[in-house]
């Protein structure tokens, strides 16, 4: 029996549930976090109360989802670029953008290659979950979520993107902070110098978020959500390239436009876009189920498959070019972990390169878009009979 008919208290449970988990590991700091993250417990509790019927799915709820996730994107995504600043990331040198570079080419590689490993397996759309998981493995989730608008991927999909990328990199992140020991062996092999004393600015900081620049981001967002859709609506459109591509594209466009400017200093973008993801990852879930399910093991294979030869990769390309254990893995984190995750790392490492950690998941969120459908483009060109 349907208990919700109506769109706002829809919406009211949406944002009820997408806060729950974010204040429990605030408060409790359980274990369970380091593995499965607050956004993807919230994306599997929206989608349990879906299954389980908890509203109905009636004209007025899907046009109110439809409506959410095709202005929350764009607009979440200018938010996040107001923080990434392309001059700090270009002072960090070229050995650190080189690490960075390497990085995202041995994941290009390791995506396509999984791919054709088990693409006898993977028909249809199956590839799809894939190249959205390859956003999130250079940028985040909500780089996950703009290639999986932007290649029109189902939603019941998106729970193989999400589930592959909270277990594998978890699995990942336990390996990259047991390696550390081997740091020293390492660069004597590599015959790299050590990173931990690599002197860098700071990042820029923001003041507490009030009241009034949460209404004032809000706006702005939602103003460049808009104006992006409509110039996205006279720009020429292909089978990859959509009008939502054209509107995700020019929102990060935007954003990275502003981060230039001193509006950039003025606090709350990063709180309310981080609000803004978990809200679009459960307006999303709401609209899936687990239809499916079945094949996730399969996926989980392909996350595993592309990480190994991803580190495979790596460590040849650290022999090559004299990179340090350090960089090496703050790099595969931030390209993986996302800008949460790599500071932590970076910290265990050496303090000195938390800076770099940042300043490289930031890169990643500029990046990870455009990698998505570049590998959603190969992928979708190979998968034809």
């Amino acid at each position: 029996m349907h208990v919700i008919h109506t769109v706002w208290p829809y919406l009211a449970l949406m944002l009820l549930v997408a806060g729950l988990f974010p204040a429990i590991e605030r408060r409790f700091g359980w274990k369970i976090f380091s593995v499965l993250p607050p956004i993807v417990l919230t994306y599997l509790l929206v989608t349990a109360l879906a299954v389980s019927g908890l509203w109905q799915v009636n004209a007025e709820i899907k046009a109110a989802q439809s409506m959410l996730v095709s202005h929350m994107v764009p607009a979440l995504l200018f938010l996040l670029m107001i923080n990434c600043d392309l001059r700090a990331i270009w002072r960090l040198g070229p050995r650190v953008l080189g690490v960075f570079a390497c990085t995202s080419v041995s994941l290009f590689v390791a995506f396509i290659a999984s791919f054709l490993i088990y693409r006898h397996w993977l028909p249809g759309n199956q590839w799809q979950p894939l190249a959205a998981l390859s956003g999130s493995w250079v940028g985040g989730t909500a780089n996950m979520i703009a290639v999986k608008q932007a290649i029109a991927m189902p939603d019941d999909l998106l729970a193989m993107s999400l589930l592959t990328d909270a277990l594998c990199y978890s699995m990942w992140v336990v390996v990259l902070f047991s390696v550390a020991r081997l740091a020293p062996a390492f660069n004597r092999w590599t015959r790299a110098r050590s990173s931990g004393d690599i002197p860098l600015a700071e990042p820029k900081t923001s003041a507490p978020t009030t009241y009034d620049s949460v209404l004032l981001w809000l706006g702005m967002a939602l103003a460049v959500a808009a104006l992006s859709g409509w110039l996205a609506g006279w720009l020429p459109v292909s089978g990859m390239v959509s009008a939502t591509t054209w509107t995700i594209l020019l929102a990060t466009g935007c954003g990275l436009v502003v981060a230039h400017t001193p509006l950039a200093r003025f606090p709350g973008a990063g709180t309310i876009s981080s609000a803004m993801l978990i809200s679009v990852v459960a307006v999303l879930a709401s609209q899936s189920n687990f239809h499916g399910i079945a094949a996730a093991p399969l996926y989980l294979l392909c996350g595993a498959t592309v990480i190994a030869i991803h580190a495979v990769l790596l460590v040849g390309f650290a022999k090559l070019f004299r990179f340090d254990l350090y960089l090496c893995g703050i790099s595969s984190l931030a390209h993986i972990g996302g800008v949460a995750a790599t500071p932590i790392l970076a910290a265990s490492y050496s303090a000195a390169l938390v800076p770099v950690g940042i300043l490289l998941a930031l890169l990643g969120y500029i990046l990870g878009t455009g990698f998505g459908l570049l590998v959603a483009t190969i992928m979708s060109t190979l998968a034809l009979p």
